[in-house]
């Protein structure tokens, strides 16, 4: 074998090695909603209802700075924030069916403030989405309009210009307890 083949091989091997690394550094991470939560807040994971982060002495405003500008991809379920018609031009993403309107709002760090890169088309609250965008840590207040007034809902996370698509089924979300009213919102559709 040639010294300049040995060199060409060696560099295409280093070309392709530094590809392979770039790709991975600006790939798309798939995060869960407990990825959301600080290590501080693992009791509540253990129990398996994040909404009892709300009663942590933090009440679930310590937000992971890990992901922070990280291109994420997560599931959860749409709340229209800002719509017109069936057009929705941000909304929020919550972990479980019923929350902020028909259950206890979650913890600002298991809520995400979402505007998308084109206005996205909803059929109907809390449709399950995955959303894919860079993540950015920090509070933001949003108000929710709901059929017994207005509520002001913290966010702990925003994704701007964030893809959006319809998924069937959302990971890691919670299971309601069987003697929960909501129930319901949990039933396949048929």
């Amino acid at each position: 074998m040639s010294n300049r083949f040995k060199s060409g091989t060696i560099m295409a091997t280093a070309l392709l090695a530094s590809a392979i690394a770039a790709s991975a550094s600006t790939g798309t991470m798939h995060i869960f909603w407990k990825d959301l939560r600080p290590a501080t807040q693992a009791a509540a994971e253990s129990v398996g209802l994040p909404m009892i982060a709300a009663k942590m002495p933090d009440r679930g405003e310590t937000l992971s700075l890990d992901l922070q500008d990280k291109t994420v991809q997560l599931a959860g379920y749409a709340l229209p924030v800002d719509r017109d018609g069936d057009l929705v031009y941000q909304f929020l993403l919550v972990p479980w069916t019923g929350a902020c309107s028909h259950m206890p709002t979650p913890p600002p760090n298991q809520i995400v403030l979402v505007t998308p890169a084109q206005p996205y088309r909803m059929s109907e609250a809390y449709q399950p989405v995955s959303v894919t965008g860079a993540l950015r840590p920090g509070m933001e207040k949003s108000q929710l309009f709901i059929l017994d007034g207005v509520s002001v809902i913290q966010s702990g996370y925003t994704v701007h210009k964030a893809e959006v698509v319809n998924v069937d089924t959302v990971p890691d979300t919670i299971t309601l307890p069987v003697n929960s009213p909501w129930t319901f919102l949990n039933k396949k559709k048929n």
